[in-house]
């Protein structure tokens, strides 16, 4: 059957191309007949994989039926004009969304891709519950829901997942215990299962152009979606509306991402330890070698750990990551975490509840949580940076019964922290860095401070240890509509005449020759509400 799109190349002079419906149905199937109609739809996905793709093709599962084994292709090439399709087809009883099964027990993924251009992967719940590595199946250390690699020389591009279910996702069988010491390691040795992962194998591949849309990523050993490659082997991702819930390890992780945008994810309970399998440790999101990421207009909630484990951390050898218009709550490692060799990265208008409220020692953990971090960590070698580090209108509130805890190594250069909001109730502390080789406080002033113009409760908010200081603070009470509470709201200032138009316009720290790559100014608050005049304190514009 000639597609519609192959009649209008036709009519335009140009190529016609021939495009196929294949159908799989696990109950009604028969893998001997043609599948590529609904009255004649094959059965299993190993009769599916033996299927040559080609630009414009569908491979369609029924929605309702569990699907046992994995889809599994390598090579396939649509095209931006005519993607190649995996998704669900008919309607399921009660479900707003039709969608069919995979079950992936005992393969290394439910869907494994390889070395592809253009493909689009919608509508199907994957999961993959334990099962060892089934005989043919390649040797692993991993299970995952969704498996996207590149190990070939050559550009690869337009991978969308759009309105996928990934959950219960282990490569252990329920009751494994894993080992209690793997949860102190840097990501863990043991075995696990991933939700979400894109994987660059080789310095000559790159995949540009990812889009993961409207997912939701549930009950997964370690990371929900994790982006892995060489230096910009994976440029040009954009993450929208997705969910990650009780997570074993991070929430969202980027290693070697050039370019991306990451917004309204939803992400609760990353590091969750809730499954013996679990690795039980992970911040929100976290950043590693990455450039130009900006992550927005999302939630980070309730990260568990006994280190790291914060609501968004930029780890080392980032430049330009832009953390702001977020909410983020109760995560156990703390609110801004910068590390060494980092450039130009910023949190600006994002509001912060009790985070950092780990204590070292306590159950485990060996690193205090801590509101604000900057370290020079950069694994093996001597300590570097974070440089041109820029902190500005962020509302951070702490419970009087944590302990808010403060850090900057001495390598730091170029810091800005203007116009936030430090509403502490409680005790303030200076601690060290306390990763392998501890951040102890400037022993000399700090190169490129701009520490000005914040508001703080007390006097005391910031502690006098840390070596930087704010140089004309404000004190007072912003009167927060409901401290402590879990909706943006909750953090309206009341005190007009301490926060409106109290703000300072932000301009380069001096030595900075670069700057913000997406600029200083602001449009609109956390809220969406216009920025008028001079900014108002903190993340939230009053009327």
């Amino acid at each position: 059957m000639i597609q519609a799109f192959a009649v209008a190349a036709l009519l335009c002079g140009g190529p016609v191309v021939w495009a196929a419906t294949y159908y799989v149905h696990a109950s009604a199937g028969d893998d001997a007949g043609a599948g590529t109609s609904v009255e004649a739809p094959w059965k299993t996905l190993e009769r599916a994989n033996a299927v040559r793709l080609q630009p414009g093709d569908r491979l369609l599962l029924a929605a309702g039926q569990t699907f046992q084994g994995q889809l599994a292709f390598a090579g396939l090439a649509g095209t931006a004009a005519q993607p190649i399709e995996f998704s669900s087809y008919g309607a399921a009883p009660a479900r707003s969304v039709a969608r069919a099964t995979i079950d992936g027990r005992g393969y290394l993924a439910a869907v494994h891709l390889k070395n592809i251009r253009h493909v689009r992967i919608s509508d199907l719940v994957l999961t993959a519950d334990g099962g060892g590595m089934l005989r043919g199946q390649p040797k692993a250390d991993m299970r995952c829901g969704v498996l996207v690699e590149a190990d070939a020389t050559g550009r690869y591009e337009g991978v969308q997942l759009a309105n996928l279910i990934v959950r219960e996702v282990s490569y252990q069988e329920p009751g494994y215990v894993r080992p209690s010491a793997d949860v102190n390691t840097a990501n863990g040795t043991a075995r696990y299962g991933w939700g979400i992962r894109f994987i660059v194998k080789s310095p000559d591949a790159q995949i540009h152009r990812i889009a993961v849309t409207d997912c939701q990523i549930e009950n997964v050993n370690h990371t929900g979606l994790k982006f892995t490659a060489p230096t910009n082997g994976i440029q040009d991702v954009r993450v929208e509306r997705v969910r990650v819930l009780r997570a074993g390890g991070p929430g969202v992780q980027l290693s070697g991402v050039r370019g991306g945008r990451f917004s309204e994810l939803y992400v609760d309970h990353s590091g969750s330890a809730r499954d013996s399998r679990n690795w039980g440790r992970g911040s929100g999101l976290w950043t590693w070698g990455s450039s130009d990421v900006v992550i927005e207009k999302s939630q980070f909630l309730n990260a568990n750990g006994p280190g790291d484990s914060a609501g968004v951390h930029i780890d080392y050898n980032c430049r330009n990551v832009v953390v702001q218009h977020n909410f983020s709550a109760n995560n156990a490692g703390g609110f801004c975490a910068v590390l060494g060799n980092n450039f130009n990265c910023a949190y600006r208008y994002n509001v912060s509840v009790n985070d950092g409220h780990r204590i070292k020692g306590k159950g485990g953990a060996f690193q205090e949580g801590k509101t604000f971090w900057l370290s020079g960590y950069v694994g093996k070698g001597p300590r570097r940076g974070p440089y041109h580090t820029y902190f500005y209108n962020n509302t951070i509130y702490v419970s009087a019964e944590i302990v808010a805890k403060m850090a900057v190594g001495p390598t730091a250069e170029g810091v800005l922290i203007a116009n936030n909001i430090f509403c502490i109730r409680g005790l303030t502390q200076m601690v060290e860095g306390d990763q392998f080789s501890a951040d102890r406080a400037a022993e000399r002033p700090l190169n490129d401070v701009v520490f000005e113009n914040n508001l703080f409760l007390r006097a005391d908010n910031w502690p006098a240890a840390v070596g930087i200081h704010d140089r004309a603070p404000l004190i007072g009470d912003p009167m927060l509509a409901n401290a402590g509470g879990l909706k943006l709201e909750d953090y309206l200032p009341g005190n007009s005449a301490l926060v409106k138009n109290r703000g300072v316009r932000i301009a380069k720290i001096p030595g900075d020759k670069t700057g913000l790559t997406v600029g200083f100014g602001v449009e609109r608050d956390i809220l969406g509400r216009p920025i008028v005049g001079l900014p108002d304190l903190g993340a939230i514009e009053l009327p």
